[in-house]
């Protein structure tokens, strides 16, 4: 299995005028063609900060740490996301060979424009098609992601498509270009869940059929357990926990990966209550020092998790968990 994407040392902040805030804190991941990654946790996590890193889409205050490096690798070689500076240059990531399918599509596409006219305009900005070829195409990937008579819903507006529909309509045109990786960020939250089955069936399919990598960002772990194959869990801009979706749903080892799992009902006990995780995360104004968890952590183990950043450490093989109940080089402090 080839490389697909290398994310090293994420580190990402915001100027604001109550001063510079981390929102990404030295995250790093890969991702193989062919494979499908969940990006788990909270409201507030910086999943999708993390996402947009990757096409550089941030706002123009975002600063970007000096050992941050992301590399995509493609046929023609590797590229070097954070070297390349202007909207041209960009055109080869954005678009091109990633593609991101955003949480409302309704907000994604324009109101005044056909949904049909969208997919055109990106397929002559990031292809060699004329006009009548980019229409061919579009209609055929509508075609391919479900949508019933899609000549039709080509000349249609966002607003006369359900939303289940625009949601198939975004994929699709996510797709149009054959990108190398598709981020997905939290492309199921808005849908009931026959649609969510059904969206989660596609995008299963299309990377059986194009070979393409996948980024799932979601809260859901439920979904992740049907969809991905590894998963990496988020707290705060950090990353706490990776490993294969059986290793990290059936042996959770970080104590916040617990709580998401705790809080989720179970069919086999219908009445339980649910358990969430006490307390809400901190402002990134306001980040605990040392494991950024440490103030809602049920099993804090004493000054060292409120003083030192944990490291990731091996559980077993492809599974590891930033946390100092594993942390044995502490230990011998």
């Amino acid at each position: 299995m080839s490389r697909l994407i290398d994310v090293e040392n994420l580190t990402l902040q915001f100027d604001t005028d109550e001063g510079r805030i981390t929102a990404v804190d030295d995250v790093s991941f890969s991702l193989d063609a062919g494979k499908i990654m969940g990006l788990v946790g909270e409201s507030g996590s910086g999943k999708s900060v993390t996402a947009k890193s990757l096409m550089k889409l941030n706002p123009r205050n975002a600063v970007y740490g000096e050992n941050t490096k992301i590399t995509l690798h493609l046929d023609d070689g590797p590229v070097d996301v954070m070297s390349l500076q202007n909207d041209h240059e960009m055109k080869v990531v954005r678009g091109g060979s990633i593609s991101l399918i955003f949480q409302e599509p309704m907000a994604s596409f324009a109101p005044a424009i056909s949904i049909g006219d969208q997919m055109i305009e990106q397929l002559l900005i990031h292809t060699s098609f004329s006009k009548s070829q980019a229409k061919e195409v579009s209609i055929e990937m509508l075609d391919r992601v479900g949508i019933s008579d899609p000549s039709m819903r080509f000349s249609q507006y966002a607003f006369e498509l359900s939303g289940g529909m625009r949601q198939r309509a975004m994929i699709a045109m996510a797709l149009s270009t054959k990108p190398k990786l598709l981020i997905a960020d939290e492309p199921t939250t808005a849908l009931d869940v026959t649609i969510q089955a059904q969206v989660i069936d596609l995008m299963k399919d299309l990377v059986t059929e194009f070979g393409m990598g996948i980024i799932f960002i979601t809260h859901d772990l439920g979904v992740i357990a049907q969809t991905a194959d590894n998963v990496a869990v988020m707290y705060l801009g950090r990353l706490v926990e990776q490993g294969t979706v059986r290793d990290v749903i059936r042996s959770p080892a970080h104590p916040y990966t617990r709580g998401l799992l705790a809080a989720l009902p179970t069919l086999d006990d219908i009445d339980a209550p649910l358990t969430p995780i006490p307390g809400d995360i901190p402002s990134p104004l306001e980040r605990p020092s040392g494991c950024v968890y440490n103030t809602r952590c049920q099993e804090f183990i004493g000054p060292r998790c409120s003083a030192k950043v944990p490291v990731f450490s091996q559980i077993d093989a492809g599974h590891a968990a930033a946390c100092h109940l594993y942390d044995r080089a502490g230990d011998a402090e």
